[in-house]
């Protein structure tokens, strides 16, 4: 993670893009690609398989994606599109609140899950993003988000 921005608005970014963005990696990266990026909004992509290493223990025989990971991939979703305006460069983007957080359906192995993120309100370093998760044309969850936007060497 460069100290330079990602020039990411308007294009499709991979995983290799997205990695250059957030810092997060396996297995806790959960956005495999980001189909719409602009200054107010970004659309991901996360593929659920079987394979994930969250369904050996939630709940084997029945596995079912855990609903703090869905809200977690909205997250690093509307963390790519802020993460890439030059004001937020090189820093890290940490997580102040989660509200009105509401699981409609099951995300399940096999699912294409489409989270779409929306900036509500930036003020300074903080920032509010109103995130929606689908799977085809079915609401699965959907959750308020507030973020600060730090230095990776403050507080050192």
């Amino acid at each position: 993670m460069g100290k330079e921005s990602v020039e990411v608005i308007g294009k499709v970014l991979d995983i290799n893009t997205i990695q250059k963005i957030l810092p997060h990696r396996y297995p806790f990266l959960l956005v495999d690609r980001v189909v719409e990026v602009s200054e107010k909004r970004a659309v991901g992509i996360k593929n659920v398989t079987i394979n994930e290493p969250f369904f050996q223990g939630h709940f084997p025989g029945h596995p079912i994606m855990p609903g703090v990971l869905i809200v977690e991939a909205m997250a690093q979703v509307g963390g790519v599109a802020a993460l890439s305006l030059k004001e937020n460069a090189g820093k890290l983007a940490y997580f102040l609140s989660i509200n009105n957080a509401r699981f409609r359906k099951p995300v399940l192995p096999g699912d294409v899950l489409r989270m779409e993120v929306d900036f509500v309100r930036a003020k300074m370093n903080v920032i509010k993003m109103r995130g929606i998760a689908k799977v085809g044309d079915n609401l699965v969850a959907e959750a308020d988000l507030m973020f600060a936007f730090v230095n990776p060497d403050e507080g050192k």
